[in-house]
């Protein structure tokens, strides 16, 4: 039970950084409550790691720490179900 809320937690929460990313192409209104709620919830994570990347690969233009943390979260995700399935 407990591992089910946490894999549907990281499919939402990968879900809201597709999302912010999406919104990022077309100049958002940050006044927007959505766009607010969006960088809340995604930025703990998101910006840590970009700030990460960044030191390892200095793209200037390019962010690609959504791309990082969706990857560590699927990651995350299918180890929770291996230790099901253990």
């Amino acid at each position: 039970m407990l591992i089910r809320i946490i894999d549907t937690f990281i499919m939402i929460y990968i879900w809201l950084i597709i999302i912010r990313v999406l919104m990022s192409w077309f100049n958002p209104n940050y006044a927007n409550p959505f766009i607010q709620f969006l960088i809340k919830v995604t930025e703990p994570i998101l910006g840590p790691v970009r700030q990460i990347v960044q030191r390892i690969i200095p793209t200037r233009n390019f962010d690609i720490s959504p791309i990082v943390v969706i990857l560590l979260l699927e990651l995350v995700r299918s180890l929770l179900i291996r230790l099901i399935i253990m």
